[in-house]
């Protein structure tokens, strides 16, 4: 993990909509069919707080919180790209988004993924996430699991 930067921007970084791009073609395999319904919850046009890791200035990863209630920051468009998955970056930047989350006055961060990604359920379950009852649009869909934590103060 030499020379791993992690930089603070918002959804208008052009590497971060290179790496989403690449996350939703992985999404729509994964999710066939239901990756529409999914999609319509994950537009980028306007989010404030976005990470960008940059290992040896090549764009690696990426991962964003918006806020979901005046209490949680909803964790959204975590991706690492496949050949430098396994190396810990995931954990890196859900750490500092957490940081970030904090610092705007959150307690607590919410996400939802798909049954689908189990690499992505093994993570969050690693750093401290527990599944809760599904929230808002996830309500009742099968595929989705979500999850929240309680943030430091």
């Amino acid at each position: 993990m030499s020379d791993l930067t992690l930089i603070r921007t918002n959804s208008d970084n052009t590497d971060f909509r290179q790496l989403v791009a690449s996350l939703d073609q992985d999404l729509a395999i994964r999710d066939g069919e239901e990756h529409a319904f999914y999609a319509q919850f994950n537009k980028v046009d306007a989010i404030k707080e976005v990470i960008v890791a940059y290992q040896d200035k090549t764009p690696v990863a990426c991962g964003a919180i918006k806020s979901f209630s005046s209490a949680a920051a909803e964790v959204k468009r975590m991706y690492v790209r496949p050949d430098y998955r396994n190396q810990g970056f995931a954990a890196k930047i859900l750490t500092a988004l957490e940081q970030w989350a904090a610092e705007l006055g959150f307690s607590e961060c919410v996400l939802e993924t798909g049954k689908k990604q189990p690499e992505a359920i093994a993570l969050y379950q690693k750093v401290g996430y527990q599944i809760t009852l599904n929230y808002g649009q996830y309500i009742g869909v099968d595929n989705s699991i979500c999850m929240a934590k309680p943030l430091n103060a």
